[in-house]
């Protein structure tokens, strides 16, 4: 079973290790750069300032103001933040399984790496546009809970043109994978994956024990 050492250490270095790609991505690249590493990997510096995929809860009501929506996804980030970090406490306690507290931690880890881009980038940091941005510039591009999240981990696998045939997209040309994420969200989506997956073994477990007590009955 996982100590609450064990799971301290992993996500302090998730978190070490994702923003210090964050903070170097932000102090050496302009806006919108990007180096390829590979034909099927680059890094390519994005800002995100919204949800999954960069949607934003102002697209979706004219109501809510670009400002608005982003302070009310930080707040909704920092309840869910903590509400995960109690779930991770309570799985430690009752020392359940360490592939379900190994999940949890990543999801927590991860989740609390992109808060601190929301929460603080927008007062210690200047703008990227055009230019590499400042630590603890005297200029910064926004204020407390609207900082923007950095990604630059993008993976252009496969690349092409939809055959002319398909409906609406055809002729279209498409990049699989296109997203843009960063540590945190590797993070996040391992952890999610390990939950899945340990879900998948209990249930499978129970279906086997209910199996064999009904194989007793009969």
């Amino acid at each position: 079973m996982l100590s609450k050492k064990h799971v301290f250490i992993v996500v302090i270095s998730v978190l070490i290790f994702d923003q210090f790609t964050k903070i170097y991505i932000k102090t050496h690249f302009v806006l919108g750069q990007e180096w390829v590493v590979f034909d099927w990997f680059k890094i390519l510096f994005v800002e995100n300032e919204g949800m999954a995929w960069g949607a934003k809860l102002s697209d979706f009501s004219s109501f809510i103001s670009d400002k608005t929506a982003k302070l009310t996804l930080t707040l909704f980030r920092l309840i869910a933040v903590v509400g995960i970090g109690y779930w991770l406490h309570t799985s430690i306690k009752k020392q359940i399984s360490t592939q379900l507290i190994y999940a949890i931690s990543l999801i927590f880890s991860g989740a609390l790496g992109n808060i601190i881009d929301s929460v603080f980038y927008g007062v210690i940091f200047n703008d990227s546009l055009g230019q590499k941005a400042t630590l603890f510039a005297e200029n910064s591009y926004g204020t407390f809970f609207h900082g923007k999240v950095v990604d630059m981990l993008h993976f252009p696998i496969v690349k092409g043109y939809f055959p002319d045939w398909i409906p609406v997209f055809g002729g279209d040309y498409f990049t699989f994978f296109n997203p843009v994420f960063n540590v945190a969200d590797v993070a996040i989506s391992t952890g999610v994956g390990l939950l899945l997956l340990y879900n998948n073994k209990a249930l499978r477990s129970k279906q086997g024990t209910t199996q064999s007590d009904k194989s007793e009955l009969v």
